[in-house]
């Protein structure tokens, strides 16, 4: 079995691309932080960590799979 090179390409541009979006979300969620109710700016600040995270696991196991050929 030998490693995805489509598969590879996307992980290696997503891996460039993700710290942009986590920049451009977070300036976005510090705009518009104080205008929505507590219990929103609780569930926009819980779903943003849990993407991030979910995201960069995403991408680290990716990568190590596609080179180790899992």
């Amino acid at each position: 079995v030998l490693a995805s090179l489509p598969l590879q390409m996307m992980l290696y541009f997503n891996v460039y691309y993700f710290p942009v979006w986590c920049m451009a979300e977070g300036m976005m969620l510090q705009l518009k932080y104080h205008l929505l109710p507590q219990h929103y700016q609780f569930l926009l600040v819980a779903a943003f960590l849990i993407l991030s995270l979910t995201e960069g696991s995403r991408l680290y196991l990716g990568y190590v799979g596609n080179l180790q050929e899992k």
